[in-house]
């Protein structure tokens, strides 16, 4: 089946042109989300006249995101995280984290935009690479530090507190004592 794309997608192509897919692919998947319509000879006439006007469509997204990558190319995000020794974090910092770090300072970023290999796991200064359009991308800062902990220390109970066993083993076997002799 062969579609015109609307919208860039992933592993497919860019907006505006026209792709041969699977059946289902197009039918189930691309068409109800209007990412794609059907290449047949009257969607193909109507494309070629709303060309120019995708073409300027995708050139002011490109400025846009252009535009968002400078700003977080400018852009350090501090997180704290609970760490132990070595440095290593209990835990780790994802992409969903980061991008809730992101928006906190006006920009809003999609984590799936996010591309990070694998989650920090480390305190330290990381450089994360945020992927806006095809064409740009931005480098992100992010400083994971230790926070606050304080360390918990288990206290004893003092000996005067505590209840003598024996004292509790006589009351029980004098108890089971009498029980039994009234069985009798």
């Amino acid at each position: 089946m062969k579609v015109i794309l609307k919208e860039d997608v992933n592993a497919l192509g860019a907006m505006g042109s026209i792709v041969d897919v699977a059946n289902g692919y197009g039918r189930n998947f691309l068409i109800p989300r209007n990412l794609a319509v059907e290449a047949n000879p009257k969607n193909i006439k109507q494309f070629e006249h709303q060309k120019s006007i995708i073409l300027a469509k995708a050139n002011k997204i490109k400025q846009s995101a252009e535009g968002v990558a400078e700003k977080l190319s400018r852009m350090t995000v501090s997180i704290e995280a609970k760490a132990g020794e070595e440095d290593k974090l209990f835990g780790s910092v994802t992409s969903k984290d980061i991008a809730k770090l992101i928006s906190s300072q006006g920009i809003e970023v999609d984590k799936r935009k996010i591309v990070l290999e694998e989650p920090i796991k480390r305190i330290g200064t990381h450089e994360i690479s945020v992927k806006l359009h095809h064409d740009v991308s931005a480098i992100v800062k992010v400083e994971v530090t230790r926070a606050d902990q304080e360390e918990i220390v288990p206290q004893e109970e003092p000996a005067g507190e505590q209840e003598p066993e024996s004292e509790n083993k006589d009351e029980a076997t004098s108890s089971t004592e009498s029980v039994e002799e009234e069985e009798v």
